[in-house]
C-alpha cells in the first residue's frame, strides 16, 4: 500500500525496536516520512539494524524528552512502547511504559503545538492485568488532551507476525511445536479470540495517518481485528497440523483460566472499515505466512 502523507511531515515513535513498532518503522520510511525513534540506550534493536541509519533516534534514559522537541517540529507522536508485564516486570515498570512515558509526550505534545498522538492501546478488558488496566488508565487522560491534539486511540485485537516475542502466546506455539517438544501445558483452550495479523495493523495505521487533515481536532477511536472468532484450543491443534508435528502433547485444561479471563473477545470495526480498511489475511493465510517465514529461519 503506497501511503502519500497529509499533515504528517516527521513522526516521533515509541516502541520502534518491538514487534508492532518495528513494523510500522519500516513502512514509514518505505513512505517517505521523516521519523525520529525514541529508545532505551540499552535496547535491543536486532530487528531494525539495517534501517537504524535511516531515522534520527535518541536514548531517553540519556537525554530529557524536550530536547527531541526542540530539536525537531514534530507533526505525529506515535506511542507503540508497552510494557506486557511480562519477564517479571513490576507494576511500576508497568506504569512507567504504558502510562507515564505517553503522558510526558502528550503534555510536551500539547506546548509544542504537535498536531496529532496516535496511542496503540488493547482489546482486552482492564481487569485481566496490570498491563490493561494502565493501558485504560491512559485512555482517560488521553482524552482529556483532545481540545490541543487530535488524539487517536487505536485498540489492537491480538495480533501476531514472524518476529514477534517468544513470550507472546501465537509465537510461543509456533517456536513449540516447531521444535518438537514434548508436551505443550494449556487451558481448556475454549476462549475464543480475533487474531490479526501484523500487515493488516500497520495496513490500519497508514491509513489513519492518511486520512489526517489538518482541521479536525477530538479523540477518534479505532478498533483492529478481523471480526473472525477461533478458539485458542482450534489455534494451537491447527498450528499443530501446519507444523507437522505427530510428537508434541497438547495437553489441554492442565493450567486454569486467568482471574477475569475474558472467553469471548468483540471488536467493533465500523470505524475503521469506514476509512477502507479490510483485512487482507484470514487467520489460515496468516498462520501459514508465519510456517513460511519462521520455518525459513530455521533452514
Amino acid at each position: 500500500m503506497d501511503i502519500k502523507p497529509i499533515i504528517a511531515k516527521t513522526i516521533l515513535i515509541t516502541g520502534g525496536t518491538g514487534f508492532l513498532g518495528s513494523n510500522l518503522l519500516r513502512r514509514l520510511i518505505l513512505n517517505k516520512y521523516k521519523v525520529i525513534l525514541l529508545k532505551r540506550s540499552y535496547s535491543n534493536t536486532h530487528r531494525i539494524d539495517n534501517i537504524l541509519s535511516n531515522v534520527k533516534y535518541y536514548n531517553i534514559d540519556q537525554v530529557d524528552l524536550s530536547v527531541v522537541f526542540k530539536d525537531h517540529p514534530i507533526d505525529i507522536v506515535l506511542h507503540c512502547a508497552t510494557d506486557y508485564g511480562r519477564k517479571q516486570s513490576l507494576p511500576l515498570q508497568v506504569i512507567e511504559a504504558n502510562l507515564i512515558l505517553p503522558l510526558k509526550l502528550l503534555e510536551l505534545g500539547k506546548e509544542n503545538k504537535v498536531k496529532c498522538f496516535i496511542n496503540t492501546d488493547t482489546i482486552l478488558d482492564k481487569r485481566v492485568s496490570h498491563y490493561s488496566l494502565s493501558k485504560a488508565q491512559f485512555i482517560d487522560w488521553l482524552k482529556t488532551y483532545q481540545d490541543n491534539i487530535v488524539c487517536i486511540n487505536m485498540a489492537l485485537e491480538h495480533f501476531y507476525g514472524p518476529g514477534d516475542d517468544k513470550t507472546k502466546f501465537v509465537s510461543n506455539i509456533f517456536d513449540s511445536l516447531l521444535n518438537k517438544v514434548k508436551s505443550i501445558n494449556l487451558t481448556k483452550g475454549e476462549q475464543k479470540r480475533d487474531f490479526v495479523y501484523i500487515d493488516d495493523v500497520v495496513d490500519a495505521f497508514m491509513l489513519v495517518i492518511n486520512n489526517l487533515t489538518n482541521n479536525v481536532s477530538g479523540f477518534f477511536h479505532y478498533e483492529i481485528g478481523t471480526n473472525n472468532l477461533v478458539s485458542i484450543r482450534w489455534l494451537v491443534e491447527t498450528i499443530k497440523e501446519l507444523s507437522n508435528n505427530d510428537v508434541t502433547e497438547l495437553n489441554f485444561g492442565v493450567l486454569p483460566y486467568r482471574e477475569n479471563e475474558v472467553m469471548e473477545s468483540v471488536s467493533d470495526t465500523n470505524a475503521i472499515k469506514h476509512l477502507g480498511w479490510v483485512p487482507n489475511y484470514d487467520i489460515k493465510r496468516g498462520l501459514e505466512r508465519v510456517l513460511l517465514i519462521e520455518t525459513n529461519k530455521k533452514n
